[in-house]
C-alpha cells in the first residue's frame, strides 16, 4: 500500500521570494553582475534573466497557450535537451539587456506569474509532469511546488557569488524546498536493492532542516513517516543539500562534508538525488 504524503503549500512565498530578489538585485555593483555562479557558464545577470524566462515562458506557454517552439521529443531525455535550447537561447539573447531593464521586466512580470499560479486548481493534472521526480503526470501544487525550488535556487545561485546567501535561509523558505525536493528520493533509489521494509534516512542537520525516509516495499521505494530505525542513515547540512541536490556541487564534491552510518551504500545513494531538469 503506498503512503500518502501531504502536498506542499509554496504558492503563498512567491511574492516574499520576489520581494528578496529584487532587493538584492537592486543593490548589486555592476561587478557583481557580471560575477560566476555555480549554473555552469552563467554569471548573475544570466541567472537573473533565466529567472525572467520562467514567468515570461509560464505566462505565454501555459496562460496564453502560446507554445512558440514547442518541443518534438516529450521523452525525459528530449525535453530536457529542449529546455536546455531554450535556455541557451534566452540567456544569450539577453545579454544585450542593462541590469536596470532586467529588474524592471522581472519587477512587472513577477505579480502576473503569480496571479497566474493561483488561478490553478492545485488537485488538477499539472500542464508539465515533475520529470525529476519520476512522474509522468503530477497535480497543479507539485508543479506549483517544483516552480518555487526552481526561484529559490536560482536565486540563491546569485546570493552565492555575491555571498548574501543567508536570506533564503530562514525556516519559512527553506523548509518547503527542502521538502519539495525529497519528493524526488523514490526516484533517485529506483534502481537500489534492498530487502523489503528497509529504511534509509536523510537528515538536514539544523532546526532549518527536516528528517525524511524512505522504505521499501515488496515494488518500489516510497517515502514514509520516521516510524522506525533506519538501516541507513546520511546527515547534510543545508548549504551543502541545495548545491548538491541543484548539481551545484557533484556527489564526489560533497561526500567529504556528508556524514553517512549504517548500510553506507544505502546512504550514499542519496547524494544521486537531482531535482532539477538537465
Amino acid at each position: 500500500m503506498r503512503v500518502q504524503t501531504p502536498p506542499i503549500e509554496t504558492l503563498p512565498l512567491f511574492p516574499e521570494l520576489d520581494r528578496l530578489l529584487l532587493e538584492l538585485l537592486r543593490g548589486l555593483t555592476p561587478e557583481d553582475w557580471q560575477r560566476p555562479t555555480l549554473a555552469r557558464q552563467w554569471t548573475v545577470k544570466d541567472v537573473a534573466a533565466h529567472l525572467l524566462d520562467g514567468n515570461l515562458r509560464t505566462l505565454s506557454m501555459l496562460r496564453d497557450g502560446y507554445a512558440g517552439e514547442a518541443p518534438e521529443d516529450f521523452s525525459y531525455a528530449g525535453l530536457v535537451d529542449y529546455l536546455n535550447g531554450l535556455n541557451a537561447d534566452w540567456v544569450r539573447a539577453l545579454r544585450r539587456l542593462s541590469p536596470v531593464v532586467l529588474v524592471e521586466l522581472l519587477a512587472q512580470s513577477g505579480p502576473e506569474y503569480c496571479a497566474y499560479l493561483a488561478t490553478l486548481d492545485p488537485w488538477a493534472p499539472a500542464a508539465w509532469a515533475v520529470g525529476w521526480a519520476g512522474e509522468t503526470e503530477s497535480l497543479n501544487w507539485f508543479h506549483i511546488a517544483r516552480d518555487y525550488t526552481e526561484k529559490w535556487h536560482h536565486q540563491q545561485q546569485i546570493r552565492a557569488a555575491v555571498g548574501q546567501t543567508e536570506a533564503l535561509m530562514m525556516p519559512a523558505l527553506l523548509q518547503p524546498f527542502l521538502a519539495t525536493i525529497m519528493r524526488g528520493l523514490p526516484h533517485a533509489y529506483r534502481a537500489v536493492p534492498a530487502p523489503e521494509g528497509t529504511r534509509v534516512q536523510v537528515r538536514i542537520g539544523t532546526a532549518a532542516g527536516g528528517v525524511w525516509q524512505l522504505l521499501k516495499t515488496a515494488s518500489a521505494w516510497q517515502l514514509a513517516p520516521a516510524e522506525a530505525a533506519p538501516a541507513a542513515e546520511i546527515v547534510l547540512s543545508p548549504d551543502v543539500a541545495w548545491r548538491l541536490f541543484t548539481k551545484g556541487m557533484s556527489p564526489a564534491e560533497a561526500r567529504p562534508q556528508v556524514q553517512l552510518s549504517g548500510e553506507e551504500r544505502l546512504a550514499e545513494a542519496a547524494l544521486a538525488l537531482v531535482a532539477v531538469m538537465g
